[in-house]
């Protein structure tokens, strides 16, 4: 497998991260549209079963793929700015750390990915705005597709309306993604040290996607608690226009941790797949999995 990281690497690298979060998010889309509503409109479903059971009641299955296109296209472009910037900033910051990026290994992790997902939220926003309005707004007040949705919201507000939930997003991602690529990382390590302990070249490319998995789900379920509350606050901001310290004020702290149960299954299971996917990609363009040595 290849260990040169030119270009061609990054390249690939993107094409995964694609692949990776465009796909991911588009397959849940069902369970985030529950969320959504679960966090934009407290008391509108009990919980996952009862906003499963109504929307197909007075939706039917076409409910469930509400806001599937700017998930798709949103996601895409942040997978994109995620990964592959990642594995950039990486190795611009291991080759700055020179004879001590052992030292400093996981604080070049953390550096690389906070970096990475400030640029992929930027790519994601506008996208963002259109699918949660779409997904949280009652029937009848906001459009149902995802390309007229982009052109009201640009008519109406102009660039302004597609970033205004900037840093709530940046708050929700930022610290979701170092925990998603840091736990990742240590995990993955921490497998190839303490379980399996032959060089990682020796163990087949279904061995390493097993760690892969893995070790993704387990950082899942950190990255989940960690970004709640600020994801909470992006779905009730893009509904009501409110500002994060209005919507504090009025839902409290306890108000901030609804749903959380459907998001750490949620993204639990959408880290591991986004893992999955990205290593898979990877192994079939003939690279290494993520992490470890």
């Amino acid at each position: 497998m290849s260990d040169v990281h030119d270009m061609s690497y990054y390249k690939k690298c993107m094409m995964g991260g694609i692949l990776s979060c465009g796909i991911t998010h588009t397959i849940v889309c069902p369970l985030d549209i529950v969320k959504c509503r679960m966090q934009a409109n407290p008391g509108m479903y009990t919980g996952v079963k009862d906003g499963f059971t109504k929307i197909n009641a007075t939706e039917g299955l076409k409910g469930f793929t509400l806001g599937w296109l700017p998930t798709l296209v949103g996601y895409s472009c942040q997978g994109f700015g995620k990964f592959g910037f990642y594995e950039i900033f990486k190795d611009v910051y291991r080759t700055a750390a020179g004879d001590n990026e052992p030292k400093y290994r996981t604080l070049g992790f953390a550096l690389s990915s906070a970096c990475a997902e400030f640029i992929a939220d930027c790519l994601l926003c506008p996208w963002e705005a259109i699918k949660v309005r779409m997904q949280t707004s009652a029937p009848g007040e906001f459009t149902k597709s995802g390309v007229e949705g982009f052109k009201i919201i640009n008519a109406k507000e102009g660039t302004a309306g597609f970033y205004k939930g900037i840093k709530p997003l940046w708050a929700r991602q930022i610290p979701y993604t170092i925990v998603k690529f840091v736990a990742f990382e240590k995990i993955v390590a921490y497998f190839y040290a303490n379980v399996f302990t032959k060089p990682k070249s020796e163990y087949s490319k279904g061995t390493q996607l097993m760690v892969t998995f893995m070790s993704g789900y387990i950082a899942g379920v950190f990255c989940a608690f960690v970004s709640h509350p600020a994801d909470t606050c992006v779905s009730i901001m893009n509904k009501t226009g409110e500002s994060a310290g209005e919507i504090y004020a009025r839902v409290g702290f306890n108000g901030l941790w609804k749903g959380l149960g459907t998001r750490i299954f949620m993204v639990g299971t959408l880290t591991c797949m986004q893992w999955v996917i990205y290593d898979s990609f990877k192994v079939a363009c003939g690279l290494a999995t993520t992490g470890g040595k």
